[in-house]
């Protein structure tokens, strides 16, 4: 099974072959990771996304990663939360597999994650936690690439959620800049 690190950082500047975007379904760039992934790739990163036609939830698509440090920008629509019981954790669940089937059919040996749907679209934490880490855990039982995976958290809380579920703190936290390729 592949290495999985959880750090505190800035998506942007991770040095890995690809950074994952919680894209919405236009692919056209908003707010949160998806805005500042938008804004540090340059504006060749729009132009490849409208080129794509949008992304339905729990599907991911790929792009150059332009200006940023990474090689590919692997975008994916997370779900909206409604409470739990409207399938949110399967498409989440599907954001990941697919994100990591891109992954592979780009030859990524290191793929980056924010914390997907847990901003505007209003997914709990320690659910999206749970949800996500168990999924890479099944893919890469599976699938041993990408070697290395990553979630990248913005805030405190983030990684908390995510230290807690993976099992204890210091996983990842001695590379915090993410300089791993």
């Amino acid at each position: 099974m592949g290495r999985i690190e959880i750090v505190r950082g800035d998506i942007t500047r991770q040095t890995v072959d690809a950074i994952v975007n919680a894209a919405n379904e236009s692919l056209l760039g908003g707010g949160g990771v998806d805005g500042a992934i938008h804004r540090e790739a340059g504006p060749e990163l729009l132009e490849e996304c409208r080129s794509l036609n949008g992304c339905r939830t729990g599907a991911a698509k790929v792009t150059a990663a332009y200006a940023l440090p990474a090689r590919y920008v692997i975008h994916t629509v997370g779900p909206l939360w409604h409470g739990g019981d409207s399938g949110e954790s399967d498409l989440l669940a599907a954001c990941y597999r697919s994100s990591l089937q891109v992954a592979r059919a780009q030859s990524c040996e290191s793929v980056a994650f924010p914390a997907i749907s847990c901003g505007v679209y209003g997914y709990p934490l320690p659910q999206a936690a749970e949800v996500s880490i168990n999924t890479v855990r099944d893919v890469l039982r599976e699938h041993p690439m990408p070697s290395l995976v990553r979630w990248v958290m913005f805030d405190d809380s983030a990684y908390n959620a995510w230290i807690e579920v993976f099992g204890g703190p210091g996983i990842g936290s001695g590379n915090p800049s993410g300089q791993t390729r």
